[in-house]
């Protein structure tokens, strides 16, 4: 079999565990793009060395993950492409179109546990009170700014964010989180205020054009200044800057906003457990970080405030 069609087999291999995926785990969209991305790059390689999906060995798969390495790749993106590389081939197995797994006995890259740091009240304060302006882009990045912090929302979820969502009179929100999974999260009277402002006749109204480009975007809760959805870059951008104007002396991101929203509220009394159904974990062990950054906290205002902590 030549290497072309060898390449064009795997690539068929590799959507039907897309596919399988999508429907069987439910990953979102960006999950399989993601996924493909990674797994086509794999099967590139693959071909390099004359091996393919039904063909490769163990000692390709670590080639592969040292030359990730090598070319620069930071650790948690090459522990996500083994990831993807691990269930494509445990598929494989498992639909009997190979008798083995060649990524079983491979050991996993080590991520480093970095502890997130969240603004602290006072940045918040500062942030939020440095986004003022009467445009219609002005509102929409103070709306933003305020639901992501309110709602501890992924930034993907406020760009797929559409108005039958969001229901100001209760002040909730339905949110799809990963693999399209839905919840309904409170948020605050100020984030009310600043959504009512930025949806109304002098905010969204203004950025609404004479022609949609794409259906979609009709919906859309945050537009663009040309009317389209707003993206996950540009809402990355609309935060960093706004970061800047506040003078917070850090790189600010969404989700250093989404990991304020979770460390806040648990400071301030708030269950584990509601704090995991409101950020949409699907395991409490992964909310447990958030208990990490509070006690952190705790002992930094400790060793500060009491005269015998020294030591």
């Amino acid at each position: 079999m030549s290497k072309n069609s060898t390449t064009d087999r795997d690539a068929v291999l590799v959507e039907e565990f897309l596919r399988w995926m999508a429907v069987e785990k439910g990953r979102a969209a960006n999950t399989i793009s993601n996924y493909r991305r990674d797994l086509i790059r794999y099967v590139e390689f693959l071909a390099t060395a004359s091996k393919s999906l039904l063909t490769a060995r163990e000692n390709e798969v670590e080639e592969y993950v040292r030359v990730l390495q090598a070319s620069g790749d930071a650790n948690a993106s090459t522990a996500r492409r083994l990831a993807a590389i691990r269930m494509l081939h445990g598929f494989l197995l498992a639909e009997e179109r190979r008798r083995d797994n060649p990524t079983s006995r491979i050991e996993g890259v080590k991520v480093p546990g970095g502890v997130p740091k969240p603004l602290s009240l006072d940045e918040v304060s500062s942030l939020l009170e440095a986004m003022v302006g009467d445009s219609a882009t002005e509102m929409r990045d103070r709306a933003l700014v305020e639901f992501l912090y309110a709602t501890g929302a992924r930034i993907s979820e406020a760009c797929d964010l559409n108005l039958d969502d969001l229901d100001l009179s209760s002040r909730v929100v339905r949110l799809f989180g990963k693999g399209s999974k839905e919840r309904v999260v409170p948020f605050g009277r100020i984030a009310e205020e600043r959504l009512r402002e930025y949806i109304g006749s002098a905010g969204r109204a203004q950025l609404v054009p004479d022609v949609w480009s794409r259906g979609s975007d009709r919906d859309a809760v945050f537009l663009t200044n040309r009317g389209k959805r707003l993206n996950r870059q540009k809402a990355w951008h609309v935060v960093r800057d706004a970061g800047v104007r506040a003078g917070i002396n850090r790189e600010l991101s969404p989700h250093v906003l989404r990991h304020s929203c979770a460390t806040h509220m648990l400071e301030h009394g708030a269950d584990l457990r509601i704090v995991q159904e409101m950020l949409g974990h699907a395991t409490i062990s992964t909310t447990q970080i958030y208990t990490k950054v509070s006690t952190d906290r705790l002992w930094a205002v400790y060793r500060d405030a009491h005269p015998r902590a020294e030591g």
